[in-house]
C-alpha cells in the first residue's frame, strides 16, 4: 500500500523521539543527570502527540481501502 510523505514523516519522527527517550533515560537513571530526565519526559510528552497523529493517518488509511 502507498505511504504519504507525512506518514513516514510521523514514523520516523515517533522513533527518533524513542532513540531519544532512551539514551535520556539511560542518563538520567544511571547517571543521575537530573536535565536528562527532563528530556525524556518531553521526548515522551512529544511522541504521545505524534502517536496520536499517526493513529489517525492509519485509521484514515484503513477506511480508504
Amino acid at each position: 500500500f502507498p505511504v504519504t510523505i507525512s506518514a513516514m514523516t510521523n514514523h520516523e519522527t515517533l522513533v527518533n523521539l524513542f532513540e531519544t527517550y532512551l539514551k535520556e533515560n539511560e542518563k538520567f537513571t544511571e547517571k543521575g543527570v537530573k536535565v536528562s530526565g527532563t528530556r525524556a519526559r518531553k521526548a515522551l510528552a512529544e511522541f504521545t502527540k505524534i502517536a496520536k497523529e499517526r493513529r489517525k493517518e492509519i485509521q484514515s488509511q484503513k477506511a480508504t481501502e
